[in-house]
């Protein structure tokens, strides 16, 4: 197992922190992970493709239609893609190809950082089993959500008053699994700092996804993505 962590952008998600746990998942199932700081790892479509996973740690940030176009391609034809937080659907707000093959975009916390909230488990799914529901004291993702995603984790977000709040409360998704072609799309909100993630359900989630998502290349040896492309750009 191969994969790629690149992190970088706003400081205060501990990007650095967050992406020496991914590293220490991948290294303790006995994968190889190069680490890098550096968005340039984007620009070499070909290089992209041999990697089982690509794990972006990048909150906000900007990259190029031809960069967030390698990433997907390099999904589309079986690389796993996973991330929590801001570092996968709060970043590069300017390019929705990168919201649609991740499947949310991030609108909101309200309430800020250190929001008591109750996190769900909502599926029977093998990346969920055994963890029982629990609680976090961190921001709560107010998140747009592509609606084909598979929802494994919810929270409610009947915990802070806002401007929202008139339209009532709703299960918002905190984890799902999601496919891209023939790549398998991991993601998890929690993970505002590296302590959120660290250890206990969260982390355990996150491992299981992760691993999860490490299988996309094999799980698509022998399948043919040409009858999901078509002629033209769609973005």
């Amino acid at each position: 197992m191969k994969a790629l962590i690149t992190w970088g952008g706003w400081d205060g998600h501990e990007p650095d922190k967050v992406a020496e746990i991914f590293r220490s998942i991948i290294a303790d199932a006995g994968g190889t992970p190069d680490v890098t700081d550096s968005l340039d790892c984007f620009d070499d479509p070909d290089k992209l493709k041999t990697y089982d996973l690509i794990i972006p740690v990048w909150t906000m940030s900007d990259i190029s239609r031809d960069a967030a176009t390698n990433v997907s391609e390099a999904v589309a034809h079986g690389t796993g893609l996973a991330g929590c937080h801001g570092g996968m659907c709060d970043a590069f707000r300017g390019v929705p190809l990168w919201q649609f093959m991740t499947g949310a975009n991030w609108v909101a916390h309200p309430g800020g950082d250190g929001v008591k909230h109750r996190v769900q488990i909502t599926s029977d799914d093998p990346l969920v089993a055994g963890i029982d529901d629990f609680d976090v004291e961190t921001e709560q993702y107010y998140l747009h959500v592509d609606p084909a995603n598979k929802v494994l984790v919810t929270t409610r977000t009947d915990v802070v008053d806002w401007y929202h709040t008139p339209n009532g409360a709703v299960d918002m998704p905190v984890a799902w699994t999601r496919t891209w072609g023939l790549g398998r799309v991991y993601y998890n909100a929690l993970g505002h700092q590296a302590n959120v993630v660290a250890d206990g359900p969260a982390f355990e989630m996150i491992k299981r996804g992760v691993l999860w998502a490490a299988g996309s290349k094999e799980a698509a040896k022998g399948r043919d993505l040409s009858p999901l492309q078509t002629a033209g750009n769609h973005w």
